[in-house]
């Protein structure tokens, strides 16, 4: 929110007129929230305001609120705030493992209103796990007693590097038969007909429509999703954020200035690929992958080895819970080997806070990971750093998920478009 609503000022200052778009999110955003205050940050009128604030309440996007301060010095009747509507729409967000799945039905506002999680293999593949989130949403929407016309929109987190302009997974180590794959618009297709709704192609490929309006269907990479839900729930004053998963794979997050920062091509952020001079296989089909070597699956393995039965991360994970010794020992050796590699990354992107997540977040591979990270990184690049383990736990990827959707729909340009779309 903090880097859309810098752009909407910046744009203001320079002599453009503020469109309803813009006074939506000033009021979102908290920086303007009456009548006058819009006046007084954009400089319209009071007429101009008027009217494009209409616009808004037309769409059931805006209510008014209670009485705020009287303006005036010399008295009168308190001024009326102005609220996001956040009851006028719900979000489907979704969050994929390799061996899991999660769903929900997430207000405007980030709240979760139903959730289902199970079983659901990545490996068995894009048509049929796609096809099973469809019925899942379905069901959450009868669950959260939501009508399948509230849906804004649908976001939905994949353990992979994304093309977030096609929503198309880009050639995923861990992600059998979904390189290049059109996520949205099967995704789109099964929520339709599992909801019984139209179902109809488009440009985001969500191929569902509501009252004329396609849905959009929102794609992104896991981690990124993950450090986006943390960030604006838990940190949302700090201006550089990295958060690491540590699962069956590893991979990274940050969100720098408010958004997400994904680089050229999508591609940032996948730590797990930095060699680290081991000779062991990675799932990529290179020798020396940090995820071949501290990964939860590498830890699996490593347990499966010594006669512990582990396939998986979330198998070490309950092993760790359970406090068995040697997993809590290697999960010690893959902090330190994954803390090696963060004292780089914080030495480059110098956040604030670097939050650990993922199946092995727990005291042996925090532990390891400060050792290394304090002795290898400069002084000045943790002085003010913070390492943390997840506030939102297994729910970061839904809730990074329903952020992503809301900030989508509402940003001011494409406002203008929706508001155009629905004749107000």
């Amino acid at each position: 929110m903090a880097g859309t609503a810098g752009r909407a000022a910046k744009a203001m200052r320079a002599g453009h007129q503020a469109s309803a778009g813009e006074l939506l999110e000033l009021v979102r955003s908290g920086r303007a929230t009456t009548r006058g205050a819009l006046q007084q940050a954009t400089g319209l009128s009071r007429a101009t305001v008027g009217q494009r604030l209409d616009r808004l309440f037309r769409a059931g996007w805006l209510r008014e609120g209670a009485g705020g301060p009287v303006d005036s010095p010399q008295g009168g009747r308190p001024s009326i705030t102005l609220e996001f509507d956040d009851e006028h729409a719900v979000v489907l967000a979704a969050d994929l493992d390799t061996r899991h799945g999660r769903a929900a039905v997430v207000s405007l506002s980030g709240e979760i209103q139903a959730e289902h999680h199970g079983s659901l293999r990545i490996e068995d593949g894009p048509d049929a796990v796609l096809g099973e989130l469809g019925r899942w949403f379905a069901e959450l929407l009868e669950k959260a007693g939501q009508r399948a016309d509230a849906v804004c929109g649908i976001g939905i987190a994949v353990p992979g590097p994304v093309d977030t302009d096609t929503g198309k997974v880009v050639q995923p180590p861990i992600m059998p038969g979904w390189d290049g794959y059109d996520i949205r618009g099967r995704l789109g297709r099964a929520f339709a007909e599992h909801a019984g709704i139209e179902s109809a192609g488009g440009a985001t490929g969500a191929g569902v429509t509501r009252s004329g309006a396609r849905i959009p269907v929102l794609v992104d990479n896991d981690a990124n999703l993950m450090a986006y839900g943390e960030q604006r729930t838990g940190y949302p004053d700090c201006s550089a954020f990295a958060l690491v998963k540590v699962s069956t794979g590893i991979g990274a997050g940050m969100v720098v200035g408010g958004s997400i920062y994904r680089g050229v091509d999508g591609a940032a952020g996948d730590i797990g690929h930095i060699r680290v001079g081991a000779d062991a296989l990675c799932r990529c089909g290179s020798y020396g992958c940090l995820a071949a070597v501290a990964s939860g699956g590498a830890v699996a393995r490593r347990l499966a080895e010594s006669g512990v039965p582990a396939t998986s991360g979330s198998d070490v994970r309950d092993l760790l819970t359970a406090g068995h010794p040697e997993a809590m020992a290697l999960a010690r050796e893959a902090g330190r080997q994954v803390g090696d590699v963060l004292a780089t990354v914080v030495t480059l992107l110098n956040p604030g806070v670097l939050m650990i997540a993922g199946d092995l977040a727990g005291t042996p591979f925090l532990t390891g990971v400060r050792e290394l990270l304090y002795q290898r990184a400069l002084p000045r690049s943790t002085a003010h750093l913070d390492v943390v383990t997840s506030r939102l736990g297994e729910r970061a990827g839904l809730v990074g998920a329903g952020a992503l959707v809301v900030e989508y729909l509402y940003a001011p340009e494409r406002v203008e478009e929706r508001l155009a779309a629905l004749g107000v």
